[in-house]
């Protein structure tokens, strides 16, 4: 029974399925494979745009890497020149302590050769006296002898 409410047309059909309008279906049709076109276009647009960003973010992570990779490479060096000026500071300590005890070896040589110097000019001088007095008596012998 058809319902008093919805229009229909004079064969009987409901409006929208007449011939004419099955061309306007059709239209509609290419209108939506237009669209379906228009999508895929779309969507083939939005993978290739993924896809760069794809190769930006690759890209993005191996010049992070080369970055670490740097970094690394400025730490290990940074290490090697704490180490060397760790070394360097050692050897400096005990090139110091050989510069002190060289240091102190030729002050004590100098006191040594001091030393033997007094004693020389004490024995010097004990020389002298004793050439003095016997000077003075011989010339005592020589008076009396007179």
């Amino acid at each position: 029974m058809p319902d008093d409410h919805s229009p229909s047309l004079p064969n009987g059909q409901p409006p929208g399925t007449t011939r004419e309008n099955a061309d306007g279906d059709h239209d509609d049709a290419g209108q939506a494979g237009g669209s379906d076109e228009a999508r895929r276009s779309s969507a083939e647009a939005a993978r290739n745009e993924a896809e760069q960003f794809r190769q930006l973010a690759e890209e993005a992570r191996e010049v992070r890497d080369q970055h670490r990779g740097g970094l690394e490479a400025v730490r290990q060096e940074r290490e090697h020149l704490r180490e060397v000026g760790e070394t360097t500071r050692v050897a400096g300590e005990s090139a110091r302590a050989a510069v002190d005890e060289a240091r102190q070896a030729a002050l004590d040589a100098v006191n040594a050769t001091a030393d033997s110097l007094q004693t020389t000019l004490d024995g010097m001088q004990v020389v002298e006296e004793m050439r003095r007095t016997l000077r003075d008596l011989r010339d005592v012998n020589k008076l009396d002898s007179n």
